[in-house]
């Protein structure tokens, strides 16, 4: 039962550091400041506290303290999130996971790995190596992010094509609810009974409960590995080679594109052997029995000739192949030696539309004046376009996000969808409108409402209110049918 008492921030801190050791109650606001936002720095708010708990215990004590007297909670992990979906709230609590990374259990027979949600998605893989296992979902930030944020966002990574995202590699959760309540999801077994809830709390955004214990799935070492590195010399062909590829009934391990800012400033970085001179350069790992992958690197390597690659190259050794990928995974970074600051948008679209689409976001690119590095996954369609601009420049940010939120209605008009893989958070709420009408907003609601009635977890983040929504959508442009046309709203200034 709730209370509708008022809390000061000095009481709240006393009440936390009585089973919370002090040091980890975070009061000042110099100390805080490195919490204010995650990897989408233009957002950005002080919370009300930080805290640092290292129990399941103390979570559910903290839960149960803010929920008596309704004060939001935002859970956060590493900070390496794309969405703001871990921004404070200002009048909240920042509860930081960090402290719980441990791998609890590696079980090589059943083939499963427990965790604390603060385990490094890079770690369980290490951890499993010794079985000749690994974990399949690879963000491009697995040396920092955690397998806690990546249930909250379901996130992906360039060998996702075959393998799946967080929800195909996940058994099961452990979740402190709103009230304090510890409850299990999901089951250590190959299905469960009952809905699918762990679907739903998969990529939930810590809107529905707080996650302490993550069970996932391994998978065992594939005999070899290959990559074929094709460059193009449009990314239009880049992208019709893709679907090519499916086409063909290979589904490679990753399939993986990019254009030439981000060719140039990942070779910059890397080292990788890339082709600076490439417009596009698509990735393509085969892996599988060593039969298996001679024939179909074979195959790829000429289906990419015939579709126009002006150079192909093969990895002849494991180092080569980590290298390739190497650049890739550090294309988002690298791309700052071409501007002061960078806009990571991400939307999904259907294979078939890809060049489509890149065409489409080059003639966007041409009406904003701004230019864009395009690194994406496009085996399955998750782009990750990258827009350059200068935060010091009276409007550009500002701009940039009108071009952002243009992306993300163009890929809603071709049958996609706004994210893929990042989450909505704060950055896409507005385009939420876009994708989906009030009936599902509504549904989506429901869900909040049956987890969270008073709404004090991660608030104002994933789904936009209700009765704000028509003037969501005022605020929100509409692609024009017409091929090409900029946004029916006013030109950026």
């Amino acid at each position: 039962m709730t209370e509708n008492k008022k809390l000061d921030k000095a009481a709240l801190v006393s009440m936390f550091r009585a089973f919370i050791e002090p040091e980890y109650v975070i009061s000042d606001e110099e100390t805080q400041k490195p919490f204010e936002c995650d990897g989408l720095s233009v957002y950005c708010d002080m919370p009300l506290l930080v805290v640092l708990p290292n129990t399941v215990a103390q979570i559910q004590e903290v839960m149960r303290i803010c929920h008596s007297y309704q004060i939001p909670v935002v859970a956060r992990g590493a900070g390496t999130g794309l969405c703001a979906g871990a921004m404070p709230h200002p009048d909240g609590v920042l509860l930081v996971l960090s402290r719980f990374k441990h791998i609890l259990d590696i079980d090589p027979l059943a083939r499963t790995a427990r965790l604390q949600p603060g385990v490094r998605n890079l770690a369980i893989s290490e951890a499993a190596a010794a079985y000749g296992l690994y974990y399949g979902p690879d963000p491009s930030s697995q040396i920092a992010c955690t397998i806690g944020g990546n249930v909250a966002e379901n996130s992906g990574g360039v060998h996702c094509l075959k393998y799946g995202l967080t929800t195909h590699n996940l058994l099961k959760v452990e979740m402190v609810t709103v009230e304090g309540e510890l409850i299990s999801i999901g089951s250590e077994g190959l299905d469960s009974s009952g809905f699918d809830l762990l679907a739903l709390i998969t990529g939930s955004e810590g809107l529905l409960g707080i996650v302490t214990e993550v069970t996932v799935k391994l998978l065992p070492r594939p005999e070899k590995a290959q990559v074929v590195m094709a460059a193009f010399d449009n990314v239009q062909t880049a992208g019709d080679a893709v679907g090519a590829i499916i086409a063909k009934g290979i589904i490679p391990a990753g399939l993986e594109m990019m254009d030439s800012y981000a060719i140039i400033a990942a070779e910059a970085f890397a080292h990788a052997g890339y082709p600076t001179d490439a417009k596009a350069l698509l990735l393509c790992e085969l892996d599988g029995t060593i039969v298996e992958v001679q024939e179909q690197i074979l195959e790829v390597e000429q289906l990419f000739i015939q579709l126009g690659a002006t150079a192909t190259r093969v990895s002849q050794s494991e180092a080569e192949r980590a290298l390739l990928w190497k650049g890739r995974k550090s294309a988002f970074p690298a791309v700052g030696r071409f501007s002061p600051d960078y806009y990571c948008m991400d939307g999904t679209i259907p294979r078939s539309q890809l060049a489509y689409v890149l065409t489409e976001m080059q003639k966007l690119s041409e009406y904003y004046d701004l230019r864009v590095a395009n690194v994406f996954h496009a085996g399955d369609g998750n782009l990750h376009p990258l827009i350059l601009f200068d935060a010091n420049i009276p409007g550009q940010l500002e701009k940039t996000e009108e071009f952002g939120a243009s992306i993300l209605e163009l890929c809603v008009k071709v049958g996609g969808c706004i994210t893929g893989e990042h989450g909505v958070g704060i950055e896409k709420i507005r385009q939420m409108t876009v994708q989906f009408n009030d009936q599902e907003l509504g549904q989506f609601h429901a869900i909040k409402s049956a987890f969270d009635p008073a709404g004090t977890l991660n608030p104002g983040k994933g789904i936009p209110v209700l009765k704000n929504c028509q003037e969501y959508r005022a605020l929100n442009r509409v692609m024009d049918d017409s091929v090409g046309q900029p946004p029916t709203r006013g030109a950026p200034a």
